[in-house]
């Protein structure tokens, strides 16, 4: 019987242990509803499948306690494929895959990063539904602590890129 409860309550450790807190990531349209019912801004992850420091972001940034926590608390996540194949509507136009040649991506992350394909990139959308900026490149943890919080709560509009990183005081 002791043998039991010795197992259960590892078991219960183990699981308390390994339940991290993870990204709320919805579809762009997902997104774009619950904005609609609960406005905030909408953050988007643009990456693809061949994409290494995409990867590493996952596995690093993304894992973040004060990341996640502050992506969740603060805006609607969206991770998009670049070169996703399904259609996405978005006002009012109807977003494709597209191939020509040896080139693929989708035309509403082409959109986003007007052209300029880098992976992984990260784009900032206000209440309105409006691109704010879109950030190229593998974002570590304390600088994507900065970006997240100067496009939040227009912090952006009251204040310099310069000024606000000056003056940041991280939550933890």
């Amino acid at each position: 019987m002791k043998k039991l409860i010795l197992v259960a309550v590892l078991a219960i450790i183990s699981i308390g242990v390994n339940a991290q807190e993870e990204v709320n990531w919805l579809t762009f349209e997902e997104a774009i509803e619950k904005n609609k019912e609960n406005p905030k801004p909408i953050l988007v992850d643009l990456y693809t499948d061949w994409c290494g420091w995409c990867k590493k972001m996952d596995k690093t940034t993304y894992k973040s306690d004060v990341i996640v926590k502050y992506i969740n608390d603060n805006y609607y996540a969206v991770k998009m494929d670049g070169e996703g194949k399904e259609d996405i509507q978005f006002k009012g136009k109807t977003y494709k895959y597209v191939q020509e040649g040896r080139s693929k991506y989708h035309q509403l992350a082409a959109a986003i990063m007007k052209g300029k394909m880098s992976y992984p990139s990260t784009a900032f959308f206000n209440p309105e539904e409006q691109l704010i900026q879109t950030v190229p490149g593998y974002l570590k943890e304390d600088r994507f602590e900065k970006i997240l919080a100067f496009f939040n709560n227009d912090n952006y509009k009251n204040s310099s890129w310069v000024d606000f990183e000056k003056n940041f005081k991280r939550v933890n």
